[in-house]
C-alpha cells in the first residue's frame, strides 16, 4: 500500500459466512489458503461457493487467529520470477525469468523460462520499477525475490521474499552473474555499484536457459500428482541452448522425459479444457501419436477432425484406460482434472501410469511445451553449451 503497487483483491475470514462474503465480494475464482503456508501448503483454487464450503470444512481449521486467505485469481495469466539484490540505496536485477505453465501452478513446479520471453519492453519497465520499489520500501539488504502476474499487460505482486530463492543457483549459472557472493558483500556494507554493476535489469545472457521441475511420485505412494498452488516437485534440471526450442528438450530430457517408445498416448480433460484440447492432439496426431480418450472426449475431438479411440472408463468393461496402462505400451498420459475437484477415477489413472512408468502431465501449457520440444527433436541435433565462457557483466 506504502509503495501504492497492484495486488489481486484479497480479504480474510474466520468463518464460512465471512469467505463467502469476502468470494462474492471479489468474485470467482478465488485462491484460498490457511494464513501461514511454505511452499503453498493448503493452498487451492476453487470456482465457487459448494467448493469453498467443502475446501472450509475439509482443509482448514480457522480461528480469530489462524483466518483463511482469500485473493482474487486471475485465470491464464503470466507468472513472472524476479531475483534481485539491494544495497539500501540501488537495486540490481540479475534475470528476469516466465513461467510456461499460467498462475496457479506453484513456482516449484513450473517451467521457467529465461529470459522472459514474451511480456513487453513497456511491462518488463514497470517490472524493474516495481522490484526498486518493493525492495527499498521492505529496508532490503542483500537478495530479495519476488513473483508478479501479468494480466492483459497490467503487473499484480503475489509474493515477495526478503531472501534468497530456489531460482538464484538457477539465474546465477545461466547469466554468470553471482549473485551470492555480490549479496554477501552487500550485507557487509558494500555497494553495487562499487563493485562494477550497473543498478537496474542485468543484460541478457546469449543464451535460453529453462528450469524444468522433477517430481518423485513414483517413490511416494499414493500422493497425488495433479499440480496447483501447493509445491509438489522434490528439484530441478537446467536446459540451456541458444533456441528456446532446444533448451527445452534439452530440459524436459534432464527431467527423465524421453519420448517416444511407442507413439501411443491417453488424453483426458475436464470440458473446461476440451476446446484447448484440439490443438495439443492435433499436434501429438502430426508427429504420429495413437491417441486414446473416454468416449466423450473421443467423441468431441472426433468432430474437431482429430482421430482419437475411443475407450471405456475405468468402472465400465474392458478395455479400459487401466487395461491399456497395464500393457505398458502408452507413452503419456495427459489428465486434465478440474481444479479443486477430486475424482477417483482421475486419480487411479494418474496414480498408476506414474506407478507403471509412463510420464503424466496434468497441465495443457505443459504438454504444449513437451510437444515444442518432441517437434525440434525430430528436426534437429542437440548443441553442446560451455557455461564457462558465459560473460559475467
Amino acid at each position: 500500500r506504502k509503495a501504492q503497487l497492484p495486488a489481486p483483491a484479497f480479504g480474510t475470514a474466520t468463518s464460512f459466512a465471512e469467505a463467502k462474503a469476502v468470494a462474492e465480494g471479489i468474485g470467482y475464482p478465488v485462491l484460498v489458503r490457511p494464513s501461514y503456508v511454505l511452499g503453498g501448503r493448503g493452498m487451492e483454487i476453487v470456482y465457487d461457493e459448494a467448493s469453498l464450503e467443502d475446501y472450509i470444512n475439509r482443509a482448514t481449521e480457522i480461528t480469530s487467529d489462524h483466518p483463511v486467505l482469500v485473493d482474487r485469481f486471475l485465470d491464464n495469466a503470466i507468472e513472472i520470477d524476479v531475483d534481485a539484490l539491494c544495497d539500501g540505496e540501488n537495486v540490481y536485477l540479475a534475470g528476469v525469468m516466465e513461467h510456461i505453465e499460467e498462475a496457479g501452478i506453484h513456482s516449484g513446479d513450473s517451467i521457467s523460462v529465461y529470459p522472459a520471453m514474451s511480456i513487453k519492453p513497456e511491462v518488463q519497465e514497470v517490472l524493474v520499477d516495481y522490484t526498486a520499489k518493493l525492495a527499498k520500501s521492505l529496508h532490503v539488504i542483500g537478495l530479495i525475490n519476488i513473483q508478479f502476474i501479468v494480466y492483459n499487460d497490467e503487473v499484480y505482486v503475489i509474493e515477495v521474499n526478503p531472501r534468497s530463492s530456489r531460482t538464484v543457483p538457477y539465474i546465477s549459472k545461466v547469466t554468470g552473474i553471482p549473485i551470492v557472493k555480490l549479496a554477501s558483500r552487500v550485507i557487509l556494507g558494500e555497494k553495487i555499484t562499487d563493485m562494477g554493476y550497473t543498478p537496474g535489469l542485468a543484460k541478457k545472457s546469449d543464451y535460453i536457459a529453462i528450469k524444468m521441475p522433477v517430481f518423485s511420485f513414483e517413490k511416494l505412494r499414493g500422493a497425488e500428482i495433479s499440480l496447483g498452488p501447493e509445491m509438489k516437485s522434490t528439484g530441478e534440471c537446467l536446459g540451456i541452448a541458444k533456441t528456446f526450442n532446444e533448451a527445452l528438450h534439452k530440459a524436459f530430457m534432464g527431467a527423465g522425459i524421453n519420448l517416444p517408445k511407442y507413439k501411443k498416448m491417453i488424453l483426458t480433460v475436464n470440458d473446461n479444457s476440451k476446446d484447448e484440447a484440439i490443438s495439443v492432439a492435433r499436434r501429438f496426431q502430426a508427429l504420429g501419436y495413437e491417441i486414446y480418450a473416454t468416449r466423450g472426449t473421443a467423441k468431441f475431438l472426433g468432430e474437431n477432425g482429430v482421430s482419437v479411440i475411443g475407450v471405456n472408463k475405468i468402472e465400465q468393461e474392458s478395455p479400459t484406460l487401466m487395461d491399456l496402462l497395464l500393457g505398458h505400451e502408452i507413452d503419456l498420459v495427459i489428465d486434465i482434472p478440474k481444479q479443486g475437484e477430486h475424482s477417483h477415477d482421475g486419480f487411479l489413472i494418474r496414480r498408476t501410469s506414474i506407478e507403471t512408468g509412463v510420464t503424466c502431465l496434468t497441465s495443457l501449457d505443459t504438454a504444449n511445451a513437451l510437444l515444442t520440444a518432441l517437434e525440434d527433436s525430430e528436426k534437429n541435433e542437440l548443441t553442446l553449451v560451455d557455461i564457462a565462457t558465459i560473460d559475467t557483466k
